[in-house]
């Protein structure tokens, strides 16, 4: 069975105006005067798509709490009775906090002590808000610049030392080991993140401001996220010292990152598509007025040094028969992402063996499941249940997105 998708916007104070509103075609009189940060399609309790089922529109979660056949056998056999995965359109304007997500086991901990602590799962200082891990990959849509992962050892050295004011942080480094230094740096008092950034932050000034940065230097990101987020000087961020530590990773339009629990990270600029374990739980680390929480960040950071493994853009195959591309992320087991390629009136008949749910990027799309026909232009989503046999028709050429289960 098909079903026509719709789903939720997210209104972070981080997002864009215009890209996700494009994207979709909202017409002008239905925007709000808010960012447009992320679009989600999925059914996590928190923020349900909406689907057209029997002439009504109802909650994604709610159609399959009433009918989780839908799902598939693989499914609900490795999952339950919920659907694993999310996916999300990012428009990153601000850079985002540092963040991090827990494994299956800490989140379900996390979760039940949280619970029995009768925090509000929308308090501000609520950490864990289901018992889910939340592995994701994204796919940029532009050039994206991001933080992810701790850089190799010798790396971090490189860029401690040639600042006078940070030397101290590599020998101590030398002596302690990286998860003590990097701890006593996220609980350091402002006195002495001022000692350590105040002569970064007056030596670059200049050249900052002159555009004589480049986007692969630490000192540039600095310099633009005091700017961008609107840092005193005097209320510096612990996060700040975090374009020192961690691989600083630009992605052409196309490529993608994988992303697993603990690893430390941060989007700082562009757009993207986002699949993740269908999960909501962020554990911050600076960059952000939102809830930091120190004791669940040490506890779970991963400090192993990170040598970036880009997922490779798209490439046509010389078959025009082969439209199919699935993006690689081995190590999930959540989700899978595929690109669909379709030309005017080229047709692709598939069977999905779980739920996928399809989200057309540029183009227009027919899909047609034994005579029930839904016709998607660019924006639009459908979701697909297990076993299906689905043809896909270009009305117009472009591509969509399909997020499955591997």
């Amino acid at each position: 069975m098909i079903f026509k998708l719709i789903g939720k916007h997210q209104h972070y104070n981080w997002g864009g105006a215009d890209f996700i509103p494009h994207l979709l075609a909202l017409p002008e009189q239905d925007r709000k005067n808010e960012p447009y940060a992320e679009y989600w399609l999925g059914a996590h309790r928190s923020a349900p798509s909406l689907v057209e089922f029997e002439r009504k529109w109802i909650p994604l979660d709610k159609l399959l709490d009433t009918t989780p056949e839908l799902l598939g056998d693989e499914n609900r056999k490795q999952f339950g009775d919920e659907l694993p995965y999310l996916l999300k359109i990012l428009d990153v304007k601000l850079p985002l906090s540092i963040q991090l997500h827990p494994t299956k086991q800490q989140a379900e901990k996390g979760f039940e002590k949280e619970e029995k602590l009768g925090i509000a799962n929308n308090a501000p200082n609520r950490t864990y808000k289901d018992r889910n891990h939340k592995p994701e990959m994204m796919i940029a849509l532009s050039d994206f610049w991001l933080l992810h992962g701790f850089k190799p050892l010798a790396e971090i050295h490189t860029s401690l030392e040639q600042h006078p004011s940070l030397q101290q942080l590599s020998e101590q480094i030398t002596q302690q080991g990286l998860p003590k230094v990097y701890s006593a740096i996220m609980q350091a008092d402002q006195a002495q993140l001022s000692q350590w950034l105040l002569p970064i932050i007056k030596q670059y000034q200049t050249d900052y401001q002159q555009n004589k940065l480049t986007l692969d230097q630490a000192e540039y990101w600095l310099l633009y996220t005091l700017e961008a987020m609107n840092i005193a000087l005097d209320k510096l961020d612990a996060g700040l010292l975090c374009f020192f530590l961690f691989n600083i990773v630009h992605l052409k339009n196309g490529e993608g990152i994988y992303q697993g629990a603990g690893l430390p990270h941060a989007y700082l600029r562009g757009q993207n598509i986002e699949l993740m374990a269908a999960s909501d739980n962020v554990i911050r680390g600076g960059l952000t007025p939102k809830y930091v929480d120190i004791p669940a960040l040490l506890n779970t950071i991963d400090y192993t040094e990170i040598t970036p493994n880009i997922i490779p853009a798209y490439q046509a195959s010389s078959d025009p028969d082969e439209n199919l591309f699935l993006y690689s992320t081995p190590q999930a087991t959540d989700f899978a992402l595929q690109r669909l390629v379709f030309n005017q009136a080229q047709e692709t008949p598939f069977i999905t063996s779980s739920a996928s749910i399809v989200l057309v990027m540029e183009g227009e799309l027919l899909l047609n499941n034994e005579g029930n026909e839904l016709y998607l232009k660019q924006g639009d989503a459908a979701f697909i249940s297990a076993e299906t046999s689905v043809t896909a028709t270009g009305e117009q050429s472009g591509y969509a997105v399909v997020a499955t289960l591997p």
